[in-house]
C-alpha cells in the first residue's frame, strides 16, 4: 500500500522544521557565546583603552562594535585603522546608521580621532570616506564622468557627507539619486575614488552616503626612473600634441605637456623605450602638478597611470628599469674599484 501523499508532505514539513530549529539554536548559541565569553586580547584591549583615555561610553561602544564584528582578538580594531573602519561599517550596516543614537555616533567619531585613524595622519590606512576631513579637496565627475568639477568637503558626519557644487551644470537637486564619481588624492600616497548616488542637496552642496568601497591607485607603488623621452599625446577627439616623458615606472608616469589636463582625463601616448621600441598606451591623468619641471618649464607636469591594455608595455618598462638599475649598480662598483 502506497503512503498517503499528504502524510509525506507533513513528515517532510516536520523534518525540515526540526532542522531549521537546530540551526537557529546553534546560531543563538554562537551569538550568545560571542557576546558574553571572554575574547582573546582582552588584557591588551584594556591597557590600550586606558592609554587612549576612552570614556565609559566610548569603551562600551567599542565593545559593541567588536562583538558585532568577525574579529577574534578583542584588540584588533585598536591595532589597525582598516580593522577599525571595517568594524564601524559592519556595525552601522547591522544597526542602520540612521537609527543609531547621536551619542553613539559621537562616540565612534571621538574614538577615531583619539586613535588618529583619520586620513590626515599619513601613517593611517584609508578604508572609508568617514576618514576624510572637512576642507579636503575633491574631484567631482558628473554626467557619467564626462564633466569635471573642483570641489571640497563642506561637512561630514558619521551618517553622510557633503561636497561643494557650483551649480554650473544645473540646480543641485537635479542630481538627487544620480551617480557621481568622487576622487580624493592624498599627496605621496594614492588617489581614492568611488561612485556614489547623491542622497540630497543643500543649496550649493551635494549630500552623499559614505563608502568603504574605495578604489585605490597608489602614486608611488613602483620604483620610478627619471627620464627625458619625447612623447606624442593623442586626445579622444583625435588632436595630437608633443610633450615629454619626465619619469617612468611600471605603474605610471609623469608626463609634461604644453596644455593642462584634468584628473580623470584619458589619452593615448606614444614614446620610444630604449632597446624595446615604440610604445603606444592609454593613460589616465591623476594629478596636475603645474609647471614644476626645471628641464621643461613651459610644460604642465601631469602624473598618470597606465590603463586599458598595457600588460606588454608594463612588462617592457619593468625590464628597462631593471637594466637601468643593474647598469647603475655596475657603474658604482666599477667606480669604487677604480678609487681603491
Amino acid at each position: 500500500m502506497l503512503p498517503d501523499p499528504l502524510q509525506l508532505v507533513w513528515i517532510a514539513f516536520f523534518v525540515i522544521s526540526f532542522l531549521v530549529l537546530l540551526v537557529l539554536i546553534e546560531i543563538h548559541r554562537i551569538n550568545y557565546k560571542r557576546e558574553n565569553d571572554v575574547m582573546y586580547g582582552t588584557d591588551a584591549f584594556d591597557e590600550k583603552v586606558k592609554a587612549f583615555l576612552f570614556t565609559d561610553k566610548e569603551r562600551r561602544t567599542l565593545e559593541k562594535m567588536i562583538r558585532a564584528s568577525s574579529f577574534e582578538n578583542k584588540d584588533a580594531v585598536i591595532n589597525s585603522s582598516s580593522h577599525f573602519e571595517k568594524a564601524v561599517t559592519n556595525f552601522y550596516d547591522y544597526r542602520d546608521v540612521f537609527s543609531v543614537r547621536e551619542e553613539t555616533l559621537s562616540a565612534v567619531e571621538s574614538i577615531r580621532n583619539k586613535m588618529d585613524f583619520t586620513a590626515k595622519n599619513p601613517l593611517t590606512e584609508v578604508y572609508s570616506s568617514r576618514q576624510f576631513d572637512v576642507g579636503d579637496r575633491i574631484d567631482l565627475f558628473l554626467d557619467g564622468g564626462r564633466v569635471f568639477k573642483h570641489s571640497e568637503i563642506v561637512w561630514r558626519t558619521e551618517k553622510e557627507w557633503a561636497i561643494s557644487y557650483d551649480g554650473s551644470c544645473g540646480p543641485a537637486n537635479f542630481f538627487i539619486d544620480k551617480d557621481v564619481l568622487v576622487r580624493w588624492t592624498r599627496p605621496g600616497d594614492a588617489v581614492y575614488s568611488t561612485t556614489l548616488a547623491v542622497r540630497s542637496c543643500t543649496g550649493d552642496s551635494l549630500v552623499l552616503p559614505h563608502s568603504s568601497d574605495l578604489d585605490k591607485r597608489q602614486l608611488r607603488r613602483w620604483v620610478r626612473e627619471q627620464v627625458s623621452f619625447p612623447v606624442k599625446a593623442t586626445f579622444p577627439d583625435g588632436a595630437s600634441i608633443g610633450g615629454a616623458l619626465i619619469d617612468l615606472s611600471a605603474g605610471g608616469i609623469m608626463i609634461g605637456l604644453p596644455v593642462a589636463c584634468e584628473p580623470g582625463q584619458h589619452l593615448h601616448i606614444e614614446f620610444e623605450l630604449p632597446s624595446f621600441g615604440t610604445e603606444n598606451v592609454e593613460i589616465e591623468i591623476l594629478r596636475n602638478l603645474g609647471n614644476k619641471s626645471r628641464e621643461y618649464p613651459d610644460f604642465f607636469c601631469l602624473t598618470a597611470s597606465f590603463t586599458g591594455k598595457f600588460g606588454w608595455t608594463q612588462e617592457r618598462v619593468l625590464q628597462y628599469l631593471f637594466e637601468v638599475s643593474k647598469e647603475r649598480k655596475n657603474k658604482e662598483i666599477r667606480e669604487k674599484g677604480g678609487k681603491s
